[in-house]
């Protein structure tokens, strides 16, 4: 490894033969495919010659060394290989949404609110204002009740009855 880090190209040559088959083999376990094992090996091999220097006998040995920088190399290929997959996947799933119909979600929102607006004539004017103050003031029915100077029973019943005419006049069943 010490004439490898030094460049020698001869030395090197003698590595590769030694190790080129771990390596490989390495690869295709993590990898499982056989041309993506391949470059992953070649790059290997390339950070084997580049990095030649960084090895250091005490602590294991030059197979180890070279068996981690080739599973590392391919699980990086691998997770890569994945992220990839679930980007082109999650731009394929965009990509089949249907596109919103503003129009259509316009003209519907219209009419659903002019049933309402016709509805809401039908009720009594006391059913009408109870269910007014609460749906669309937002008022508690107590509080509809102090508003209108009603007792709390009497605005609940009508209430009740002013949102059962309305379920029916809407055509909503339960």
């Amino acid at each position: 490894m010490a004439r490898v880090a030094q460049g020698d190209q001869d030395a090197f040559s003698a590595l590769y033969d030694a190790v080129a088959g771990t390596v490989f083999g390495i690869a295709v376990k993590v990898v499982r495919d056989r041309a993506q094992s391949e470059e992953v090996a070649q790059e290997v091999m390339i950070d084997v010659w580049r990095q030649a220097a960084r090895y250091r006998p005490e602590q294991g040995s030059v197979m180890a060394w070279v068996a981690t920088i080739a599973h590392r190399r391919a699980v990086d290929r691998v997770r890569s290989a994945q992220a990839s997959a679930t980007r082109e996947h999650d731009v394929g799933v965009r990509g089949q949404e249907r596109p919103f119909d503003e129009v259509s979600e316009q003209v519907e929102t219209r009419l659903e609110r002019d049933q309402v607006k016709r509805c809401l004539r039908r009720l009594t004017e006391l059913q009408r204002q109870a269910v007014t103050l609460a749906y669309y003031q937002g008022l508690t029915y107590r509080e509809v009740a102090e508003t209108l100077q009603t007792p709390l029973p009497t605005i609940k019943t009508r209430m009740r009855d002013g949102l059962i005419r309305l379920r029916d006049c809407m055509g909503v069943t339960t």
